[in-house]
């Protein structure tokens, strides 16, 4: 493998700086939370001089293994990786999932022979721990049933954009308490903010990850609060988020959802009980009419396409960090060393 790249995290928004050490991004509790603040940092100097970073991977080989249908994940991968000088290798794996026609521990062997990095959107997270427990290159977690940690570092860089102090931000979630709110949780957790998920009874997020987002949040300053009161939850909220309510796989439970999900839909009415500059949030796809009305979603509150396209700049800070050498000082590509 060729000789690391050491990448600059200038001080931006007076996060401290700090290596960042590579290593797999399967999980947001992967990063500390100065790790996280870095990674902001990182995202805020790449969106604003991508140019300074053209080639910072040239000669890297990332293959994307991908079993559920994807539009912002793959896009904004191969956009990332091509932009930074690499290459992107696209598998469609949505009519056969890994570790079926061989064991995961023989796939991970064969790929760190001929690539640098692996990126997975999966239906069980087993399939990434188990890919990244044999493979001695980079792993990341571009989705899983348990968790979807770029979408929620690029949604909490989106607030960070929008409020520039995080910690006086509170985030509520509103919904299933699936692997969206688990990441939105230690994100949030991670960079000191308030995180709220309002979610019907027997679908809160998992009692595990909920009281490992509360451990960090205790170290930051940061809470969560976990309730199945909508209403109560946005009450005051900087920005309502929200997600679909039967994600991919469980298409046979949606009309059951629909029910128990009715009085967590967010509309106009659930809108008024947020602050006034209240920010709308969706991680797409969205199922208008379902757990978000048009109205809201295509109101001037919606941050949704804000969102997207950060997609694209926080991917490649993580890029960087497993692939470049840690997110340390140095000077940009663009000056004559």
């Amino acid at each position: 493998m060729s000789t690391k790249v050491m990448m600059p995290v200038p001080q931006t928004s007076g996060h401290p700086a700090k290596e960042v050490v590579p290593k797999d991004l399967i999980s947001i509790q992967d990063l500390t939370p100065e790790e996280v603040a870095a990674l902001m940092d990182m995202t805020a100097q790449i969106k604003a001089r991508p140019a300074d970073f053209r080639g910072a991977l040239a000669g890297k080989q990332v293959v994307m293994f991908f079993e559920k249908p994807s539009l912002r994940t793959r896009l904004t991968f191969e956009a990332g990786v091509n932009s930074l000088g690499g290459h992107a290798i696209f598998v469609d794996q949505t009519q056969q999932r890994l570790g079926e026609r061989e064991t995961l521990a023989d796939v991970a062997h064969n790929l760190e022979r001929w690539v640098d990095c692996v990126i997975l959107r999966t239906f069980a997270h087993s399939t990434i721990t188990g890919i990244a427990e044999h493979a001695s290159i980079p792993v990341i977690n571009a989705l899983s049933d348990l968790e979807h940690p770029c979408q929620a570092l690029a949604d909490f860089f989106t607030l960070e954009e929008k409020f520039d102090d995080i910690t006086k931000v509170t985030l509520t979630y509103v919904g299933d308490g699936n692997n969206m709110a688990h990441s939105l949780m230690l994100t949030g957790a991670a960079l000191g903010a308030k995180v709220r998920i309002a979610a019907p009874k027997g679908y809160e997020p998992l009692a595990d990850v909920t009281k490992a987002a509360q451990k960090i949040a205790a170290e930051t300053g940061g809470k969560i609060t976990i309730t199945n009161d909508p209403v109560a939850a946005v009450s005051g909220a900087d920005a309502v988020y929200t997600d679909v309510w039967a994600s991919m796989g469980q298409e046979a439970e949606t009309e059951a959802r629909a029910k128990i999900f009715a009085k967590f839909q967010v509309n106009e009415e659930m809108m008024s009980h947020a602050a006034k500059h209240a920010l709308f949030m969706h991680c797409l796809p969205a199922h208008r009419g379902s757990e978000v009305t048009d109205a809201v979603i295509d109101s001037p509150q919606s941050v949704v396409f804000d969102q997207a396209e950060n997609r694209l700049h926080v991917q490649k800070s993580i890029l960087l960090m497993l692939l470049g050498g840690g997110l340390r000082r140095y000077r940009p590509r663009s000056v004559n060393v």
